[in-house]
């Protein structure tokens, strides 16, 4: 029985507030993970706020604080006792700018894998076309850049008229479908044990190298930068993180001696998969719109200029969001790990 109720509510008020906090963090965030130190102060603050709901049932003259209290009550005891897993409110917006740049940081050794297999590529690509000007039909198989620099740049820039009139949406429609292509075989190249995205990684490497040491060494450097970065500052990163998912399939596959079914560890890595690869389809929709609209159009009509400041605005842009965007949650998480007393 309580015999001063004013003392009583002033004691109890700051386990009730801490309740009521964590009961609104696992409300408003329905991925919160709890470990079992967290899941047993949850239990001890439900059951000290019953026992005082028990207790002030006794003052019928308090309908108030028994109403706060018999709400709170009620809420921790659907947390505590829910069977059925939450439903998933459907949010692009907070799976876009937390969840994908979240789960590119989950695996980024993968992701410096995917960048390291590349730049080796770039770097036999280049010094191999640097060595021996011949090998440029073997490195760059695509006709427009067989013909040197100088005589490609002139005759991009004579070319005034707008050539993609009314062909820009289908354009940018191959670009979209064709990158997408590259992606997800780069992707399911997982299926042999990883092998297989790493030889398609290794092999656009080798072009990019020799593509970029192709226009240095014919001094058209400026010509190139603006032809490639405004699209490849979202394209190649894209191309990047398909290997990536890649190879974390590929490690899941594999299992490197973890005591887990294959099932198990394709139950563990499939969401994020899913989200990978998520987010490079969106990233080259971005880069084949502005490959169709920007990257296609050279001076005198685009300065070149104009083309760089935008295409590095984008590969800042893009850095920062997968470097930063989603960390004040992951902040969060990490604080909340101890419940304020």
């Amino acid at each position: 029985m309580i015999i001063d109720l004013p003392n009583f509510i002033q004691r109890e008020r700051k386990y009730w507030d801490e309740l009521d906090r964590f009961l609104k963090r696992l409300e408003n965030d329905s991925f919160v993970a709890l470990d079992l130190e967290q899941v047993e102060r949850l239990h001890y603050l439900y059951e000290r706020t019953s026992a005082d709901l028990g207790r002030v049932n006794t003052f019928a003259s308090e309908p108030e604080i028994r109403g706060y209290l018999e709400g709170l009550v009620a809420r921790a005891y659907g947390e505590i006792h829910e069977i059925r897993g939450k439903p998933h409110r459907l949010d692009p917006f907070g799976w876009f700018f937390r969840t994908f740049p979240r789960t590119f940081r989950k695996h980024l050794r993968a992701f410096g894998l995917s960048v390291a297999v590349t730049l080796v590529g770039c770097a036999l690509g280049g010094g191999a076309l640097a060595l021996d000007p011949g090998a440029k039909s073997v490195l760059m198989p695509f006709e427009h850049l067989q013909m040197s620099p100088q005589e490609r740049v002139k005759e991009e820039e004579k070319a005034v008229k707008d050539r993609l009139a009314g062909h820009k949406a289908s354009f940018s429609a191959f670009r979209m479908t064709h990158n997408i292509h590259v992606s997800i075989m780069a992707f399911a190249g997982a299926a042999l044990r990883g092998l297989g995205g790493i030889v398609l990684l290794f092999q656009n490497g080798l072009m990019l190298g020799s593509v970029t040491v192709d226009y240095i060494l014919g001094g058209e450097t400026k010509f190139m930068v603006g032809w490639l970065l405004p699209h490849g500052s979202f394209e190649i990163p894209a191309i990047l993180l398909a290997g990536q998912a890649g190879l974390v399939l590929a490690g899941a596959l594999i299992g490197w001696h973890r005591p887990l079914s294959l099932t198990e560890r394709l139950k563990l890595v499939s969401g994020d998969l899913v989200t990978l690869m998520g987010g490079v389809s969106l990233m080259l929709v971005w880069a084949g719109f502005v490959e169709a609209f920007l990257s296609q159009y050279h001076e005198p009509v685009l300065p070149y200029t104009i083309k760089i400041t935008f295409g590095c605005v984008e590969l800042v842009l893009l850095t920062c969001f997968l470097s930063f965007s989603g960390r004040t949650k992951e902040k969060r998480q990490k604080d909340s790990s101890t419940v304020d007393e």
